[in-house]
């Protein structure tokens, strides 16, 4: 179980990392009532950065995770349902929650700040639902081995 959770991990911290980076930056625009272009244009390209790390086509770890075998000693804890459920996070619901970052940022008139705000309300819905299914299985797996560990930390 540590070697899956160690894999996993190192698999999906860089996006996660990217999310949570994402959503440090509209926060720091949004808090700052009259933020500059240049920390508007930094959130727009690292949000744009974080959401192309997420694809499994630009990220080999992301890749590597797709492509991982749970350990048969693991099978009866559901664990190939969360690792699919950790590349689902990823792309596409870490990467639209980026864009819509992005998104926001970019966006220059009431309407289609509103409309963003909507989308990214919508998709980090989807994403902590997600993250929600993947820390379960994980927990349970980690109490039944009475283990001192946990999932890996899932931004949103």
């Amino acid at each position: 179980m540590r070697g899956f959770l160690q894999e996993v991990t190192t698999d999906i911290e860089s996006c996660s990392g990217g999310v949570g980076e994402s959503l440090t930056a509209l926060r720091d625009v949004q808090a700052e009532h009259f933020a500059n272009s240049t920390d508007v244009s930094d959130g727009i390209s690292v949000a744009s950065q974080g959401a192309a790390n997420c694809a499994p086509a630009n990220n080999e770890q992301i890749d590597d995770l797709e492509n991982y075998q749970v350990p048969e000693s693991l099978d009866g804890f559901g664990l190939v349902n969360v690792v699919a459920g950790m590349v689902a996070w990823a792309a596409p619901d870490a990467q639209r929650v980026q864009t819509d970052v992005a998104r926001l940022l970019s966006s220059t008139t009431p309407q289609a700040r509103s409309s963003a705000e909507a989308a990214l309300s919508r998709d980090l819905t989807a994403l902590n639902t997600e993250r929600a299914a993947i820390d379960t299985p994980i927990a349970k797996a980690i109490k039944a081995l009475r283990m001192h560990a946990s999932p890996p930390r899932l931004a949103g």
